[in-house]
C-alpha cells in the first residue's frame, strides 16, 4: 500500500468531500470512461472540450503524476516548468508557426504580439539549451515538466480523452551525438515502461510515426481497450507490434494465376462502392480493384488497392508526387484525369498510378471503366494493364505476415498514451542551438522528445477496468484504498464508536481512507463506493459487531465475506 504523509491529507470523511454522483448516465458522454467520470463527480464540463477536475478526480491525477515524477527522477530527468503561453517568434523560427495548423490556439496581447497556447515545447526547451548549453561537458541533459497544454481539436470528443486543454509530462533530451540520444532514448523508453507497470495497466509499445512532431524513430505507448482509437498490429510470437499507421505489407510471394477470361466491359448502373458491385456481379471483393484519385504536386495521382482493402492515409502522402496532407480528388481534377467518381479504374489512365502491393498476384479482376455505370470484368496485368509497380498502400488487416519476421498479425485497440521521438538535428538546426565539442568545434544538438499524456491515463485506465457498477481501478491509481461504511451511524453508538476507531487506525498506519459518514441508505453507500471503484470496502454493523466482525469486500470479488476486526489492518496493509 502507499504511504500517506498525514490522515487529513489522504483520508476523508464522505460528508466533507463535497463529492456529488450521478445515478443516470449524462447523454453528452459516448464512451465509458466519461460517463463514469462525470457519474463518479471526477470531472465537470467548464465548455467543448475543457473540463474541471473536481477533488475525487483530482486525487487519480496527483497518483499519475507521482509516479511518473518517480520515474523521471530515477532516469536521471530533471524538472523544470515552462510558461504555457509562448511566442510567435519561436514557433516562426521552427517553422511550425503555419506547419501546425489550426490545433494552435493563436492568441495576440495588448500590443497585438503573437503567441499562442503550447501545444508542446520542442520550441521553448530548445530556446533554453541554446541559451544554457555551451560545452558538451554539460551534455547529456534532460529536462522534463508537467503541465497544462492546450490544442484546438476540430471536434472534441470522449472527455479528457481527447480534451483541448489537458494534462502532459513532456521531457526532452540533449546530447553531443546520434549515439547519446539512443541512448537517452533507451532510457526514456525502459522509464515508461516501467511507470505503466506500475501503473497497474496492460499496454503495448509499437512503432509509429512521427507525424507533426517530426524526427526520425518514435514509438507509442497504447494501453489496451476496446474502445481504443487507434489499432494496434501485434504478433506475440514474433515480439512485433505496431501502430496500423506504421506496420508495413509485403508483396505477395508465388506467382499470379493466368488469365482465364477476357475483358469485357459490363453496365453497373447506380453502382459506385465495392459492396454495391460485389452484389451486383456476384463477385468477392477480393476479386476487385478501388482506383482513387488523390491530388498531387503537379498532376492527379491514382491508387490502386484489392477492393476490401483500406487505403494507409500516413503511407500514401509519403508518395512522390502525392500531395501532403492527403486530398481526394474533386469532380474538376477527375474529370481532367479521366474519369468519374465511382468508376475509376487504372485502364487507359496517363496520370501517375500506384498499385499496392496486394494486387500484384491478382488475375481476372473488376474495375472501374471510368465512365458512367460501366466497369470493366475479366481485367488482367500483362495484358489490360502494364506490369505493376507495386508500393506499400494499405493497412494491415488481420492474417498479414510478420514484417521482416516470422508468423501472422493480429490486431486489437489501444490508446495513445505515451510516445517517444528521437528528433535527431530538426529543432536544434532551425533555432541554431549548438554546443563545443571535445575539440572546440560547434556541433548541433541531438535532441529526443518524450510525452505521457497524464490526464489521459486517467480515462484509458477506466477503460480498461470497469464493469456494470462503475470503476474498478487498479491499485496504484485508486483515489482512497479503503471505504468504511456504517450502518445506521447515526442511530448505534457502537456502530460509531468501531467505525471513527477504525478509520484512525487504517488512516495512521498509512492507507488512504474515506469513510462514509452519511446520513444515507445502505445500498446508496455500496452503489457509490462501487461507481467509484475503491478497492477495499469494510462495512460496520451492529450485527457484525455482536461476533466481532466486520464484512470485508475486495471490488473485483463477486461476494462479501466476513473477517475478525483485528484482520483488517493486516488483510489492507498487505
Amino acid at each position: 500500500m502507499r504511504a500517506c504523509q498525514t490522515i487529513g491529507e489522504q483520508s476523508m470523511r464522505y460528508s466533507q468531500f463535497g463529492l456529488t454522483t450521478l445515478k443516470e448516465t449524462p447523454a453528452e458522454a459516448e464512451v465509458v470512461s466519461h460517463q463514469l467520470m462525470l457519474r463518479a463527480g471526477m470531472i465537470r464540463r467548464l465548455t467543448s472540450g475543457i473540463f474541471t477536475w473536481m477533488p475525487l478526480g483530482l486525487r487519480v491525477v496527483r497518483r499519475v503524476e507521482t509516479i511518473v515524477r518517480e520515474e523521471l527522477d530515477r532516469a536521471g530527468a530533471l524538472e523544470v516548468l515552462m510558461p504555457a503561453v509562448q511566442p510567435a517568434e519561436l514557433w516562426q523560427e521552427s517553422g511550425r508557426w503555419d506547419e501546425y495548423g489550426g490545433l494552435l490556439l493563436r492568441i495576440s496581447d495588448r500590443h497585438d504580439r503573437n503567441f499562442c497556447f503550447g501545444p508542446t515545447h520542442e520550441e521553448v526547451i530548445t530556446d533554453i539549451a541554446r541559451r544554457e548549453l555551451k560545452s558538451y561537458k554539460q551534455l547529456p541533459i534532460n529536462w522534463y515538466q508537467i503541465q497544462t497544454k492546450f490544442r484546438d481539436e476540430i471536434r472534441p470528443r470522449f472527455g479528457v480523452m481527447r480534451a483541448r486543454e489537458f494534462v502532459m509530462k513532456d521531457a526532452y533530451s540533449f546530447d553531443l551525438d546520434a549515439d547519446g540520444l539512443e541512448a537517452a532514448y533507451q532510457r526514456m523508453h525502459d522509464a515508461y515502461t516501467a511507470i505503466f507497470e506500475r501503473l497497474g495497466l496492460s499496454f503495448r509499445i509499437v512503432d509509429a510515426d512521427s507525424g507533426e512532431i517530426g524526427g526520425n524513430r518514435s514509438q507509442e505507448f497504447h494501453v489496451i481497450a476496446d474502445s481504443g482509437e487507434d489499432a494496434i498490429a501485434y504478433c506475440d510470437a514474433d515480439g512485433y507490434a505496431s501502430n496500423v499507421e506504421s506496420a508495413a505489407t509485403l508483396r505477395p510471394v508465388g506467382e499470379r494465376p493466368a488469365a482465364t477470361h477476357d475483358l469485357e466491359k459490363v453496365a453497373t448502373p447506380g453502382v459506385r462502392t465495392i459492396e454495391a458491385l460485389c452484389e451486383h456481379l456476384g463477385v468477392s471483393a477480393t476479386q476487385t480493384l478501388k482506383t482513387l484519385i488523390v491530388e498531387g504536386v503537379d498532376r492527379p495521382v491514382a491508387l490502386v488497392l484489392r477492393g476490401d482493402h483500406d487505403l494507409n492515409t500516413v503511407k500514401a502522402q509519403k508518395i512522390n508526387g502525392v500531395a501532403s496532407p492527403l486530398t481526394m480528388a474533386d469532380g474538376k481534377t477527375l474529370e481532367a484525369a479521366g474519369t468519374v467518381a465511382g468508376f475509376a479504374g487504372p485502364i487507359g489512365f496517363d496520370i501517375p498510378v500506384y498499385f499496392d502491393h496486394a494486387v500484384a498476384n491478382m488475375a481476372d479482376f473488376v474495375v472501374g471503366a471510368n465512365e458512367t455505370d460501366a466497369h470493366y470484368t475479366g481485367a488482367n496485368f500483362g495484358r489490360d494493364l502494364g506490369e505493376p509497380e507495386t508500393v506499400d498502400l494499405r493497412n494491415v488487416v488481420e492474417g498479414d505476415p510478420v514484417p521482416g519476421g516470422q508468423g501472422t498479425l493480429e490486431l486489437a485497440r489501444g490508446i495513445e498514451v505515451g510516445h517517444i521521438f528521437q528528433l535527431g538535428t530538426k529543432y536544434s538546426e532551425a533555432m541554431g542551438a549548438r554546443v563545443l565539442d571535445q575539440d572546440g568545434k560547434e556541433r548541433l544538438l541531438e535532441m529526443g522528445c518524450y510525452g505521457i499524456g497524464i490526464t489521459r491515463i486517467v480515462a484509458a485506465a477506466i477503460e480498461q477496468n470497469h464493469d456494470e457498477n462503475g470503476i474498478v481501478w487498479p491499485d496504484p491509481l485508486t483515489p482512497f484504498d479503503v471505504v468504511i461504511v456504517p450502518i445506521n451511524l447515526h442511530r448505534s453508538d457502537a456502530v460509531r464508536e468501531v467505525a471513527e476507531d477504525l478509520y484512525e487506525q487504517l488512516a495512521t498506519a498509512g492507507l488512504a481512507v474515506l469513510l462514509d459518514d452519511r446520513d444515507a441508505r445502505p445500498g446508496v453507500k455500496f452503489a457509490d463506493a462501487e461507481l467509484i471503484g475503491i478497492p477495499h470496502r469494510l462495512v460496520v454493523s451492529d450485527r457484525g459487531l455482536a461476533n466481532g466482525e466486520l464484512e470485508y469486500r475486495h471490488r473485483r470479488d463477486p461476494e462479501s465475506r466476513n473477517i475478525k476486526r483485528e484482520e483488517a489492518l493486516n488483510l489492507l496493509a498487505r
